[in-house]
């Protein structure tokens, strides 16, 4: 049975850098991410501020969706992310309350 997962969008304090990632648990990657060892690219950029989420019943589609928005231009991801989250402020307090 395939587990579900995570489509994730990470942004530094400024919102001039964004991480579009994926994973089965949202509340982890995050935290590692908060943490200073999330990924390399996170870690240079500080990019620490959860701005976008969304689940998928399988990992793989998040996967395949993360993939595809990494190709995206930055127009289409800060569009993305201000249809679910106008303020772009950190939510990572929702996904907490989650577990």
């Amino acid at each position: 049975m395939a587990k579900g997962g995570y489509v994730y969008i990470m942004s530094n304090k400024n919102r001039r850098v964004v991480y579009v990632g994926s994973t089965d648990n949202l509340y982890h990657r995050v935290y590692q991410h908060k943490n200073g060892f999330g990924s390399e690219f996170t870690m240079k950029y500080n990019c620490t501020d959860l701005i976008y989420y969304q689940f998928y019943d399988r990992i793989e589609v998040a996967r395949e969706r993360e993939h595809k928005i990494k190709k995206w231009n930055r127009e289409w991801k800060d569009k993305l992310i201000k249809d679910f989250n106008p303020h772009m402020e950190d939510l990572f307090d929702r996904v907490s309350e989650m577990q």
